[in-house]
């Protein structure tokens, strides 16, 4: 690493998890993904609107369920993708 990058730091994928079950889209935002997580944090409030007309008692906990998972999934993989830049190269099948 020269001087000019900025360090590169490995994302925990059950803090990002444990961020976004205590609010719906933190851990896309400590991911890095900026868009990613107000996305979540707008579709998981339009979610719970929802529940007036009952439709929202299905679609919240889908939504819960997937944003934790969704965000400990996308640290693995940004995980993955700083260890393969800084290996030299991808790893596995070539």
């Amino acid at each position: 690493m020269n001087s000019q990058e900025s360090p590169v730091f490995y994302k925990n994928p059950g803090i990002a998890a444990v961020l976004s079950f205590f609010y719906m889209g933190l851990g896309q935002i400590y991911n890095g993904q900026i868009t990613k997580g107000i996305a979540f944090i707008v579709a998981y409030t339009v979610s719970w609107i929802l529940m007036i007309v009952l439709i929202g008692f299905i679609t919240t906990p889908i939504l819960f369920i997937y944003g934790m998972y969704d965000a400990y999934k996308s640290a693995e993989k940004i995980n993955q993708d700083i260890a393969q830049r800084f290996s030299g190269g991808p790893t596995g099948v070539h």
